[in-house]
This record gives C-alpha cells, sequence and structure tokens, in this order.
C-alpha cells in the first residue's frame, strides 16, 4: 500500500485518500473467519478468468491513450468522473451539516430502533430508520436505501430484504431510508438535465454525512449495500461518491443490457429522463426508443463498467442473482484490472444464486463482506 501511497501523492482527491488511509490502518486479517468463507469469491470460474469481453477499457483516455501508471489512473478517474457527471447532471453542493429528527425509538434484538426524518436535499428530507447496536463504539455504519425503509429495517413480511436488521444484529449502526417522494418512479430530482439515479447518488451522498456526524459512527468505515432498485441506488452511489469505504450491490444488474426488462436504465426514473420526450415504459423499441443521458451513452458505447472501475481501490461485492449472473466478470475485470494497476488485490467479489431476490445464503455473504472489510481484525490466537 505504501508504494501505491506515494504515487498518488496530492494529486489523488482527498475523498479516496480517506478510504485509503483506512485500510492502511486497519488491518485486515486473510486468516479470519469471515475471509475464509468470501475469499472464494474474488475469483471468477476459469471460464471468465482474465476475460473483458467487447468493452472499452476504462484505463483508456478519450484521447486514446492507455493509463499504465498509478498516477495516470487518477487523471483518467477524474476524466471519467467528470464526464458521468456531465452527463447527468452536475451535483450541488452537498449538505455541510444535516441533522437527523428523532421521532421515537425501541429496543429491538440487540439494538436500538429509532424512527427518524432524514435531510436529503435542500429542504427535502425522508422517512428512515437508525438502528444502533449495543455498546459505546465507534460503530462501522451502513447505509441501506430501498423503496421503504421499513423492508431493510426488518419491519414488514418481505422475506430477505432486511439488510439492514441483518447488519445491526452483527454490530453495525444502520441508516435505513426510503425512496424520494415515496414513489421510485418519481425521485424528483428537480433540475433539468440531471438524471434520477445522479440524484439518488447525491441523496446517498448526504446520508453518508450524517451517518459520519454521529458520535458513536467511525467515519472512515461506512458503507452502502440495497437491493435490485437499492442495488442500482447503492452501485451509483458508491461510485460518484469515494467516502463510501465499501459497497455491496444485490442484482441491481450491473451493465447495461436491454433484453432484461428489470435492467432497465433507459427508464426515465434511472438515466431515461428528458426534459422533450417523455417514453412509454418498457423495453427499448422502435415506437419507444431511448432518451435522455441513457441515449447519449449508448451511442459512445459506454457501460456501466466505468463506474465500476471508479471503485478502486476500494473492495465491492456483486450479490448477484437472475439479473446478474456469472458472465458479469466480464465487465468485472475490468475494475480487477484498475486494481492490479495500483497493486491491489481482492478487492471485487460476486456471489451468485439463480433467483433475482436475495436468500439465507447471500445475505450471510453480504454481512461477511462487509464484516471483513469495515470491522477490525481480531487478534491471532496463539
Amino acid at each position: 500500500m505504501k508504494p501505491l501511497f506515494r504515487a498518488y501523492g496530492d494529486r489523488l482527491i482527498p475523498a479516496l485518500l480517506v478510504s485509503l488511509s483506512f485500510f492502511i490502518s486497519v488491518r485486515l486479517s486473510f486468516a479470519g473467519d469471515a475471509w475464509t468463507k468470501i475469499a472464494p469469491h474474488f475469483q471468477p470460474s476459469a471460464e471468465f478468468k482474465g476475460q473483458l469481453g467487447s468493452s472499452q477499457s476504462p484505463l483508456r483516455f478519450g484521447a486514446g491513450r492507455m493509463a499504465r501508471t498509478p498516477e495516470e489512473w487518477a487523471k483518467r478517474r477524474a476524466e471519467i468522473l467528470a464526464e458521468w457527471h456531465q452527463l447527468m447532471g452536475s451535483w450541488p453542493p452537498l449538505i455541510e451539516q444535516p441533522q437527523l429528527v428523532f421521532h421515537e425509538q425501541a429496543r429491538r434484538e440487540n439494538f436500538i430502533q429509532h424512527k427518524v426524518t432524514v435531510p436529503i436535499a435542500s429542504g427535502q428530507t425522508v422517512p428512515g430508520y437508525l438502528l444502533v447496536p449495543e455498546g459505546k463504539g465507534p460503530f462501522p455504519a451502513v447505509l441501506v436505501p430501498f423503496y421503504d425503509a421499513e423492508t431493510s429495517a426488518g419491519l414488514n413480511e418481505k422475506q430477505h430484504r432486511d439488510f439492514g436488521r441483518l447488519l445491526a444484529l452483527r454490530g453495525f449502526v444502520v441508516l435505513c431510508i426510503s425512496s424520494p417522494s415515496g414513489d421510485a418512479r418519481k425521485p424528483e430530482p428537480g433540475r433539468a438535465g440531471w438524471q434520477p439515479l445522479s440524484f439518488l447518488a447525491y441523496v446517498a451522498a448526504n446520508c453518508h454525512t450524517t451517518l459520519a456526524q454521529l458520535p458513536y459512527v467511525d467515519a472512515a468505515r461506512i458503507g452502502v449495500t440495497g437491493h435490485s432498485y437499492g442495488g442500482k441506488w447503492a452501485m451509483f452511489a458508491s461510485c460518484l461518491y469515494d467516502k463510501f469505504a465499501v459497497a455491496a450491490w444485490s442484482d441491481p444488474g450491473i451493465v447495461f443490457e436491454e433484453s432484461r426488462g428489470s435492467i432497465n436504465y433507459w427508464e426515465p426514473w434511472y438515466l431515461g429522463r428528458d426534459e422533450k420526450v417523455a417514453r412509454k415504459p418498457g423495453l427499448v423499441t422502435p415506437a419507444s426508443p431511448r432518451t435522455g443521458a441513457y441515449k447519449v451513452m449508448i451511442e459512445q458505447g459506454r457501460d456501466l463498467h466505468e463506474l465500476h472501475a471508479l471503485m478502486a481501490p476500494r473492495p465491492f461485492l456483486v450479490s448477484g442473482g437472475a439479473e446478474d449472473p456469472p458472465k458479469r466478470w466480464l465487465a468485472l475485470n475490468h475494475a480487477v484490472a484498475v486494481n492490479a494497476l495500483l497493486g491491489q488485490t481482492n478487492r471485487v467479489a460476486m456471489t451468485n444464486r439463480k433467483e433475482h431476490g436475495p436468500n439465507d445464503e447471500s445475505n450471510e455473504q453480504l454481512c461477511l463482506f462487509f464484516e471483513h472489510f469495515l470491522k477490525p481484525a481480531k487478534p491471532a490466537k496463539n
């Protein structure tokens, strides 16, 4: 890690320096129980090992040359980030001092549940739940966005989507938030040219600040995760805002694939928002063509592997289901290549199941991933 850190120097953006310093300061014990169980998922099968598919490498600058050193990657990374923000709409300033409003609390299992109102943008809030483990802390923390906060907090009957509850049981502070405006299809960006997924990432960035300012949270150990719609939200949040130390995305569809109706980034509530054109929801067809930023991205030959690369060297997990089968390693191998340039291994993982919905096994793997990367290693046994 030290040679990489020196190579970046002052040219690496401060937030990424914070993430790197965290990995230097916390000893990651690869002999721990969590690592033993999740280690196999950091390697693709022989069929996909080293295979990059037809997508252009994110290491290639717009002018055509390749980034071949950590210093050059820092410049290329800044170029990718600027291009995606230009396509999706630039962010306004983040909220400097977001304040949770606490309404009521209840003891559940081994944590305290607080019902809260969460500031997400200027003049906007969403309902949520803050789950706080017993003890003094400082604790690692995870943001869990979803359609409704109750599901993530484990307060309804939707099985296996209670990521917040499961992580709180393991000693994480968790903030579960609902979709802005209460309707995932109407996120109300409020600014011309601002794509909803970029807005959702901005919301998550403000929630990171909220968590980081809590006295019992370690600001260097904050991750983000979500399932499906929440997985898309978590992916864009962690890729666009590098203060998230780690991330896990549950079957969001990590590439553009127009044959899959659930990988619907073309919809106006994701990347297809267009002030002049209102497309009919559904698959892309001649009668319902691409619109908004998504249309431009496809015309430019872009795909989401460019965003994945922005995570390096921060670890991320794809908890893959029906939308993200093992062949997604063709995209993930690009992020592996970027990490290799930075001298990093074991930063990209994928688990797989047949169904879209999570299950006991995939949830255990997701929780172990966060335990391994966000909790200090236990002393080795003599």
